[in-house]
This record gives C-alpha cells, sequence and structure tokens, in this order.
C-alpha cells in the first residue's frame, strides 16, 4: 500500500515547530512565549484590578476614568497580537536546495595549487551590491550560496534573509518577514511600561492628598502600586534600551548580527541610503511573501550526485569515467570466461594469420585494471599498451570499439572451431 505524500511542514528539515497544519511556524524554543506572554498580561491585570479601579472616580467628568483600565487592556492585546505576528511567521527562511550548485564544480589546477582531477568548490564568492564588492559564503547545511545580509541560524537550523538575530523571548528568528513587527512590538511594550509606571505613580498622587501625607504611607496602602512601579522601571532596562539600540540600527540599516560582527572593521556600509531611506525601508515597504508553501505536497526530485567538497567524488553521473571503467571491466570478464572454455591452441588454429609468439604470451598479456582485475588481452587488435588506468585524471584510455571488436572476433572463432574441429580436453599444469 502505497504511503500518502508528506507536506512540506511534515517533510522540514529544520527545527521549526508547526501548529494548525503548517499554518503557523514556530521556533523551537517556542515555549518561551508563554513566559513573555504572561509577563506582559500578569503586570496589566494587576494594575487594572488595583490601580486602575480606583482612579476611575479621580476623572468624573464624562467618566473619563473608564478610559485608563480601557487604555490598558487595549494596549495589552496590540502589544500580544504583535508578539504572536513576530513569532509565528516565517522570518524569512531561504529554501533549501537537493543538491549544490553543479555550476561551480571545477577541478583542480595544479598551477594554482590545487589537486589535479579533483572537484574543488569555492566557498567564498563575491557579488556587486550597490556598487562595491560583497563575499557571500556558502552554506553547507542548505547547499546555496547565502544571499547578502543572509546567515544561517543554529537554533532554527534555517539561512534566514536579513537575519538579525535569534531572540529567545519570541522563539522566533528576527529577519527580513518580521523585523518590522518586532520593533513594533518591542518599541509598544516600551511604552505599555511607561504607561503603567505613570498611572501607578498618579495613584500614589492622589493617595498622599487624601490623608496619606507621606510617600512611605501612601505605598503601605497600595502596595501593588510600589510592585508595579519597580517592575516597569527594570523592565524599561531592558525593552527601553532594546527600542533605542533597533532605532539606531534601523536609522543607519544594519542589523545586530552585522553590528556585532563587523564593528570594529570599520568597514563601510554599502546598505545605508540615508536616514529618511533607511526607515521608509523597513517600515513603509511591503512585506515579501514567504518562499515556501508549507502545506504544499512535497515534490519528488532527482537525486544529484553527491560530492565532498574539496575531495574527490563520491559519486560520478552516468556516462563518467567510472561509469566507463565498470563497462570496460564487464567486456573484459565476459573476453575471461570465453578464453577460461576454449583453449588458446584451438582459437590459433582459426587465427592462423597470427603471430604464433605473441599467441604464446597470450596468458602473461594482462590489463593493468587495479589490484583485484586482470583481464588478458586476446587479438592482435589489442595490446597492453592500448590501455591504461590513468590514476591522476581517473580516465579509461581503451576505447570501447577496440574491446567490442576482440570480443565479437573471439566469440565467432571460438564458434567455427568448436563446428570445425572435434572438442578436446587440455591438460592442466
Amino acid at each position: 500500500m502505497a504511503q500518502p505524500q508528506k507536506r512540506v511542514y511534515e517533510a522540514w528539515k529544520g527545527n521549526n515547530r508547526f501548529l494548525f497544519g503548517g499554518r503557523l511556524i514556530f521556533g523551537p524554543d517556542a515555549k518561551s512565549l508563554l513566559v513573555s506572554v504572561s509577563l506582559i498580561v500578569v503586570p496589566v491585570l494587576v494594575f487594572c484590578v488595583f490601580v486602575a479601579r480606583h482612579l476611575r472616580h479621580q476623572f468624573s467628568t464624562y467618566n473619563a476614568g473608564y478610559a485608563i483600565p480601557a487604555v490598558a487592556v487595549l494596549f495589552m492585546i496590540y502589544v500580544l497580537t504583535l508578539l504572536f505576528i513576530t513569532s509565528a511567521q516565517d522570518p524569512g527562511i531561504v529554501p533549501r536546495a537537493s543538491h549544490p550548485p553543479e555550476e561551480e564544480f571545477a577541478y583542480g589546477n595544479p598551477l594554482n595549487g590545487g589537486t589535479p582531477g579533483r572537484l574543488q568548490f569555492p566557498r567564498v564568492k563575491e557579488i556587486m551590491v550597490n556598487g562595491m564588492l560583497v563575499k557571500v559564503k556558502y552554506c553547507d547545511t542548505c547547499m546555496i550560496y547565502r544571499p547578502p545580509r543572509c546567515s544561517h541560524c543554529s537554533i532554527c537550523n534555517n539561512c534566514v534573509e536579513r537575519f538579525d538575530h535569534h531572540c529567545p523571548w519570541v522563539g522566533q528568528c528576527i529577519g527580513q518577514r518580521n523585523y518590522r513587527f518586532f520593533f513594533l512590538f518591542v518599541s509598544s511594550s516600551t511604552l505599555l511600561c511607561i504607561y503603567v509606571f505613570a498611572m501607578s505613580a498618579l495613584y500614589i498622587k492622589f493617595l498622599m492628598e487624601e490623608g496619606y501625607p507621606t510617600v512611605w504611607k501612601a505605598l503601605k496602602h497600595s502596595p501593588a502600586s510600589l510592585v508595579l512601579m519597580i517592575y516597569c522601571f527594570i523592565a524599561l532596562w531592558f525593552v527601553g534600551g532594546l527600542t533605542g539600540f533597533h532605532s539606531y540600527l534601523i536609522c543607519t540599516n544594519q542589523t545586530t548580527y552585522e553590528n556585532f560582527r563587523y564593528r570594529s572593521d570599520n568597514r563601510p556600509n554599502v546598505y545605508d541610503q540615508g536616514c529618511l531611506n533607511n526607515c521608509l525601508g523597513v517600515f513603509c515597504s511591503k512585506t515579501k511573501p514567504s518562499k515556501h508553501k508549507f502545506r504544499a505536497y512535497v515534490q519528488e526530485e532527482v537525486r544529484a550526485p553527491v560530492v565532498n567538497f574539496g575531495r574527490q567524488m563520491e559519486e560520478e553521473p552516468a556516462g563518467g569515467p567510472r561509469a566507463k571503467v565498470e563497462d570496460d571491466l564487464e567486456i573484459g570478464s565476459d573476453l575471461l570466461q570465453i578464453s577460461q572454455r576454449r583453449n588458446y591452441g584451438d582459437v590459433d588454429l582459426e587465427m592462423g594469420s597470427q603471430d604464433c609468439s605473441e599467441m604464446e604470451g597470450i596468458p602473461n598479456a594482462k590489463l593493468a585494471i587495479g589490484s583485484e582485475s586482470q583481464i588478458p588481452a586476446i587479438g592482435s587488435e589489442v595490446r597492453v599498451r592500448h590501455s591504461s588506468w590513468d590514476r591522476r585524471s581517473g580516465n579509461w584510455d581503451m576505447s570501447l570499439d577496440v574491446i567490442g571488436r576482440s570480443a565479437s572476433d573471439v566469440i565467432r572463432r571460438s564458434a567455427s572451431g568448436h563446428e570445425a574441429a572435434p572438442p578436446f580436453q587440455t591438460d592442466t599444469h
């Protein structure tokens, strides 16, 4: 019974996790989302229950006080939505190749220090970006040359376009397709922290005006406000710092990976197009569609030869030197079987024009094919000098038409000799 065809997300080679039949894609550390969600939801709920409900009566005009908890809840939903969008979508994963790019194969040149007859594969290429040369590296895992600004994430095991970093709080790589939402999530979290901190401080101020003259007494009356203020102050150092750092990266058109790796090289930034254009490129450009259809069925591909880069080939395509040698060995094996069943003298009677001394040397004339296979050369057209195995180039020099004619001659003459003379046994020494 044939097995059902798999979908792309079922045969996925990365470390990602999929939900709802491949509609949502997460990183391998997606469980950290629960921690991130709790760090957002719990403080907002504490704020609404212990602080915001007391502030409703402080703004009685038009019941404006009800807007304080409402804004906090809406802000929380907005931040959670951005977190979900950032974490549950393709960050810009580059499709893997089923085999290395064959157009890049090249045999080693001794003049350039290469090994003759061995395939070499360039690990780095240079391409032109904005009028400057940029090096792109080959990825052994994905078997592709990474596009500019692309890097391989060791956690997700994927090459990601415009790779920024892998965020453990989001549980996903941050790349070309979700960087905008990541920045909005971080900046919105900063604003939410500022809002909760400000409203909690405002409530302490109102308590001091209502019979708690000192800050200490007001804080003792509302310990939730004190906890929220401390929590938001600490959180601001993280999300606020990230907001400022990524604002700088956006204005200079850098990624976190590029900033940390190349900051000491003093190399020019070939992607910087000015602060305004850089910001427009992040916030106003259209999100590119994903290069993967995770719910599509896997398409069968013809397997290409497996190559050990910088080493000799492990497999060769049909019709290559090794396949040619195997064909020659099969033909030679047939010749050997025929020669063992027929006496060489019988063959010599049918080949009256052949040199006797040459025929006597038949058992000693052998083709140097390797350490295990030896094939006698029969017939005047086949000589040891006609065959050689070039170990450097891996080519078999004996022509197939010569071996074919020799094999057909031996079979035809052996058959005619068998009809002309009665068979006799040959003494074995």
